[in-house]
C-alpha cells in the first residue's frame, strides 16, 4: 500500500522532515556562534593552549592582587621619602632680604650692607657688612623664631622684617639721625 502525502503518515514525514531542518538551522547557527565565541575568547586569552575564561579570570585576579601590592608598597617608600624631604626642607633658607646702606654718611654708594638668611621657623642668620674708606667688618646674629640673640640694628631688623614679610627683597635703608648703623652690630672704630 502506498503512502500518500495527504494520509496520517505523510503528515508525520513532511513534519519530522521539517523538524530536522530546524534542528539542522538551529545546530548550524550554534556552531557559527560557537566558532565565534572561540575566536573572541582566543582574541581575550591569547594563543596559550586549552585556557578557558574562568582560569583567565582567575589569573587577572591575581595579577592585580599582586599590582595592588606592589602599588601599596611603591606609596609606603614614596611617603617615607617624601616626609624625610619634608624634614630636610624645614632647615632651608626659605626667606631672606638684602638692605643697602651708607653706614658712615660718606656718600660711598651704600656699600655696607645687612642680609637676612632665615628659614619656614623664622630662624637664621643676619650679617651685616660695613664698609669704611680705611676697613671693612662682618658682624653675624642668630635669629631663632624671628627674634635675635643680640639686639639688631635698624638695617637688620628691616633686613629681618623684609625677608618675613616677602622673601625675596632687596631695599636702601635710608638713615635717620645721621648716625652710623655701625652702634648697634659692635662698630665703635667711626668718626666722631
Amino acid at each position: 500500500m502506498a503512502a500518500s502525502v495527504t494520509d496520517t503518515q505523510g503528515i508525520i514525514a513532511i513534519a519530522a522532515g521539517a523538524v530536522a531542518i530546524v534542528a539542522l538551522a538551529a545546530c548550524v547557527a550554534l556552531g557559527v556562534g560557537m566558532r565565534r565565541l572561540r575566536r573572541d575568547q582566543r582574541f581575550v586569552l591569547g594563543e596559550q593552549g586549552a585556557q578557558d575564561v574562568v582560569a583567565h579570570a582567575a589569573a587577572l585576579q591575581e595579577a592585580f592582587a599582586d599590582l595592588h601590592a606592589y602599588v601599596q608598597d611603591a606609596a609606603t617608600r614614596l611617603d617615607a621619602r617624601l616626609a624625610s624631604v619634608e624634614t630636610a626642607l624645614r632647615g632651608r633658607i626659605a626667606h631672606r632680604a638684602l638692605v643697602r646702606y651708607d653706614a658712615y654718611n660718606e656718600l660711598s654708594g651704600k656699600q655696607s650692607m645687612s642680609i637676612a638668611l632665615l628659614d619656614d621657623e623664622h630662624s637664621g642668620i643676619v650679617l651685616s657688612c660695613i664698609h669704611h674708606r680705611d676697613q671693612a667688618r662682618v658682624y653675624g646674629k642668630q635669629v631663632h623664631a624671628g627674634r635675635s640673640e643680640l639686639e639688631l640694628s635698624p638695617e637688620e631688623a628691616e633686613a629681618v622684617r623684609l625677608a618675613l614679610a616677602g622673601g625675596d627683597s632687596a631695599a636702601s635703608f635710608e638713615q635717620q639721625g645721621g648716625g652710623p648703623a655701625g652702634a648697634a652690630v659692635g662698630v665703635d672704630e667711626r668718626p666722631r
